[in-house]
């Protein structure tokens, strides 16, 4: 228990702060000798010119040695001169992130300066959100990041980013003992030599990536490819020492914050964790249908809570979580805190799907009280009209479901008889249960679901998610001893191939118009001559998003997905059936206000082995009427 008594942290803090120097100033030695080497042609020149006057080095062999490294030295310096230019005017990557003024959060400001004087470190020079479970300092002194330090108010500080999922899940007293660390960044940041190396290191790695900058010519790309790779050479020189000394900061970061909330510190990484696996299912199981349906969520950060709560619910081990929402929540620090929630999911958007940066006609906010009609609902009936589109181009005649049949309109029949296949005679199997077709129950289920399916993979209809567009689609977990090259379901393997080239076309043609909407915003800034700053959060990589959400989905996925939207269509326009939304699971189908939970699995055997009979048993148990027209998009 050294670590936590007054000495060990201080003797910790030191040795911290001493690794992180010491590394510091290796960084600073790779700089020096890369310097030196760039002016020893010129030392050789200046010698060999001296020589000369007095007399030394005389003749026709030594004027023609000054010649040839006087030419030398000045290609070397013209070049060492253009990396170093290009060093420091390159423009570091700065994380998009929404900006919180002072007057927006001045509960939050007073908390953070207040932790600053406790643990006797400069207080940062502003504070902005992302939205990410994280939180870290971020530099943004360089002249590229100017109009962000001018909103800030900067004095050189690096400016604090906190995760905004932390402010609606966390409590007041765990927020404050979750930055303690963070915030204590701000003294070794505060030393010379450390702010020194992270300037060059940054330099660095943004003149890597100059060579990609699209306002380059020919021949300054040339150039710049250069540059770029003498910065490769450089970076990977420096690399394992910059790593040694961010290490050394964090850990005297770390020691110096024991002295503040070091036991509410201990449960609030449990918080982490958990807000960490809410938002990471909230993202890829709720927003991300949403996204892809041209609408995001409003309120993505108080859905956090929601999810959380469902999972302190279902979950036996998190029973105690859901009661600390009775103690004040860190997002009362915020003045508004509907407004800061609306542009941080604005944001999620942007980051992980590639939205536009503003809302329009075709990129609308949703409320969580209107996702189940106007993201469930219309996603199955898109998904349902894009199978019978498929079917219309194969040929397979609407007459399926029977010559008596009078429906005009898509059928949940014509779809189930296109991919029926005729069964070898034998044996009649007894009519399946539930039991039998969800198979049996998985003898150590996930926490995170243990009130529905036995998998965690199973959403709100009991079937695999590899598309988080729907939870209802697929079984990909199940199917791993299935016989991939033989297709049992030829019908389904081709309907499977043409549905897959159907969504090829559509996302290159939404690609292309993303495209061409980032290229008439490009062009729209450059005639306003733009400030940078509103062109740094496009990112480092290229044109957002930078971290896509959007998972491989095999032809047979994306076809059990379709039928499944079909068979909710058919739930929803013929039986008791609506469109709900699961806070753990995304979209799912309520037949008498409960999840269909074993829906999934029966959609599986009619895709992969041509048996309607599970499936057919369930729509007769749940009154759905196949032969019916749905109403589709």
């Amino acid at each position: 228990m050294a670590g936590v008594s007054g000495t060990g942290s201080v003797v910790g803090e030191e040795w911290g702060a001493r690794a992180a120097h010491s590394r510091a100033l290796a960084v600073l030695r790779v700089r020096g000798r890369a310097l030196g080497l760039a002016v020893i042609p010129a030392a050789v020149a200046v010698v060999l010119y001296a020589g000369g006057v007095t007399g030394h080095f005389t003749g026709p062999a030594w004027d023609t040695a000054r010649w040839v490294v006087t030419v030398l030295a000045v290609l070397v310096l013209l070049a060492a001169t253009a990396v170093a230019l290009v060093v420091a005017r390159a423009r570091p990557a700065a994380t998009p992130t929404v900006e919180l003024a002072e007057t927006a959060a001045p509960d939050l400001y007073r908390l953070v300066r207040d932790l600053a004087d406790r643990l006797d470190v400069p207080a940062p020079a502003g504070i902005a959100l992302t939205p990410d479970c994280d939180s870290w300092l971020e530099d943004r002194t360089h002249r590229a990041h100017r109009a962000l330090r001018t909103a800030h108010g900067g004095d050189g500080a690096p400016v604090l980013v906190i995760g905004s999922p932390f402010l609606w899940w966390m409590r007041v007293a765990e927020l404050r003992a979750v930055l303690a660390p963070v915030v204590a960044g701000t003294g070794p940041a505060a030393q010379p030599d450390i702010a020194a190396a992270r300037r060059f290191v940054r330099g660095l790695d943004a003149a890597v990536a100059v060579p990609d900058d699209p306002g380059l010519d020919p021949i300054r790309r040339l150039g710049a490819h250069g540059v770029g790779r003498m910065a490769r050479v450089l970076l990977r020189a420096c690399r394992g020492h910059a790593a040694e000394m961010e290490r050394g900061v964090a850990a005297a970061g770390s020691e110096r914050a024991q002295a503040v909330d070091y036991g509410v510190r201990i449960v609030a990484q449990e918080q982490v964790g958990l807000a960490y696996a809410g938002w990471d299912r909230l993202l890829t199981r709720v927003a991300l249908p949403a996204w892809r349906m041209g609408r995001w969520p409003a309120k993505l950060d108080a859905g956090v809570v929601s999810a959380l709560t469902e999972l302190s619910r279902r979950d036996r081990l998190a029973e105690g979580f859901s009661s600390r929402l009775g103690e004040r929540p860190a997002c009362d620090l915020l003045e508004e805190p509907g407004a800061v929630d609306e542009a941080t999911s604005l944001l999620a958007a942007r980051l992980f799907h590639g939205g536009p940066a503003e809302a329009g006609p075709d990129w609308s906010p949703v409320e969580w009280s209107q996702y189940p009609e106007e993201v469930v609902d219309r996603k199955w009936r898109t998904d349902a009209a894009r199978l019978h589109q498929v079917l219309d181009g194969l040929g397979v005649p609407d007459s399926a479901a029977g010559p008596a049949s009078d429906a005009v309109g898509p059928t949940l029949t014509r779809v189930i008889a296109h991919l029926t296949t005729e069964r070898p005679p034998g044996p009649a199997d007894p009519e399946p249960d539930a039991a039998d077709v969800t198979g049996p129950a998985d003898p150590e289920p996930d926490a995170a679901d243990v009130t529905g399916p036995a998998h965690p993979e199973l959403d709100g209809t009991g079937a695999v998610d590899p598309d988080p567009d729907t939870a209802d689609v697929t079984g990909a977990d199940q199917l791993g001893a299935l016989d991939d090259d033989e297709p049992v379901n030829p019908a389904a393997e081709a309907l499977a191939g043409a549905l897959s080239a159907l969504l090829v076309r559509e996302e290159a043609a939404r690609e292309a118009r993303v495209a061409a909407a980032a290229e008439s915003a490009r062009s729209a800034e450059k005639s306003r001559k733009a400030a940078p700053a509103a062109v740094a959060v496009s990112g480092p990589d290229g044109p957002l998003p930078l971290f896509p959400l959007q998972p491989p989905r095999t032809g047979r996925d994306l076809l059990a997905d379709h039928v499944t939207a079909m068979v909710c269509c058919a739930a929803v326009d013929t039986a008791e059936a609506v469109p709900g939304l699961d806070w753990l699971d995304g979209p799912t189908l309520l037949v008498g206000g409960e999840r269909a939970a074993d829906l999934g699995l029966r959609v599986l055997a009619l895709v992969e082995d041509g048996d309607p009979e599970p499936l057919s048993v369930w729509l007769a148990r749940t009154g759905v009427r196949p032969e019916k027209p749905v109403r589709l998009v």
